[in-house]
């Protein structure tokens, strides 16, 4: 019943696993965290404990619902342009599922009566792709993203934690084998292994999180990215089986995916504003997109020059 109340409004798949400590997960995390792989990002190391175990973030939880949504958009920007994650075309997605997700809760206490739990879209201290891998929705690549046979990637991850028992799912089996396509295409050599991902070395963290200026070792290595990337997700074979989503807040501005790059240079606040509503590139503010422009643009002059 939830899992088809969850295709209803909207959702790619439905699965369910039992709450419980994370006892694989938990050395890799720690492990990650110890190398520094989180590049300073403090939040990462907060709630560590909560992190593994989600009866302490819901005491009395007895499963987690894995949801993905469908983010692949039917038309990309075009070539030889400065690019922003496919993720980011449209409104932010934390609004937009949490929106759904309330609907599904509130249609699981409508149905079953009053249930103790949250609902969480990248918003907590919460271990996403374990509990998804856990609810047989697919499994962990060696990007670090999620991966689905019949899906691929390019989706949104969220869970309700509640204190209902359920049936549960097992979980996938994994299916990258020896292909290292991910790894081989990344510029800067993020991936330092197979689904460890070094955050410091990551064009998305230095597109969107990092709010000094970008290091001048980077020049030449973005490959016009200025919000994201979406690299180790478009060599990867898999994700010839996405499909475009039909999500229609996800849809992007008008004039978005025909913008070129002498449009990107000459930007200015209101033009962002106007493009980027309700967006996730708000994150980096016009200051951070800007600087992002910038450093990507000359990188490019300084690399026909040589």
């Amino acid at each position: 019943m939830i899992k088809e109340r969850a295709e209803e409004l909207g959702f790619l798949s439905c699965g369910i696993s039992k709450a419980q400590f994370l006892e694989e997960e938990a050395p890799r995390f720690e492990a990650w965290l110890n190398n520094g792989y989180n590049a300073g990002l403090g939040y990462m190391e907060n709630h560590f404990d909560k992190r593994l175990d989600p009866t302490k973030l819901v005491p009395g939880a007895k499963s987690v619902i894995s949801l993905l949504y469908n983010y692949y958009p039917a038309e990309q920007q075009i070539d030889d342009t400065f690019k922003i994650s496919k993720y980011a075309y449209g409104q932010d997605y934390h609004h937009v599922i949490k929106a759904k997700m309330k609907e599904l809760f509130n249609f699981i206490e409508e149905e079953i009566g009053e249930i103790d739990g949250r609902y969480f879209v990248d918003s907590a201290p919460v271990l996403d792709k374990a509990w998804a891998a856990r609810s047989g929705l697919g499994w962990v690549g060696k990007h670090t993203l999620m991966l689905s046979k019949q899906k691929g990637s390019y989706f949104f991850v969220s869970e309700i934690i509640c204190d209902l028992e359920l049936e549960y799912d097992t979980p996938a089996t994994d299916h990258c084998g020896t292909c290292t396509a991910c790894i081989d295409a990344c510029p800067t050599d993020a991936i330092v292994a197979e689904r460890v991902v070094d955050a410091s070395k990551c064009i998305s963290y230095f597109t969107i999180e990092l709010r000094d200026a970008l290091p001048t070792y980077m020049d030449g290595k973005f490959k016009d990215w200025i919000f994201g990337c979406d690299i180790c997700q478009d060599v990867c074979p898999w994700n010839r089986f996405s499909k475009p989503h039909q999500e229609p807040l996800f849809n992007p501005h008008p004039d978005l995916l025909s913008m070129k790059k002498e449009d990107w240079i000459n930007i200015d606040e209101d033009r962002y504003r106007d493009l980027f509503k309700k967006s996730a590139v708000k994150r980096t503010k016009f200051s951070g997109l800007t600087r992002n422009i910038d450093f990507v643009g000359k990188s490019e002059n300084n690399l026909k020059e040589e």
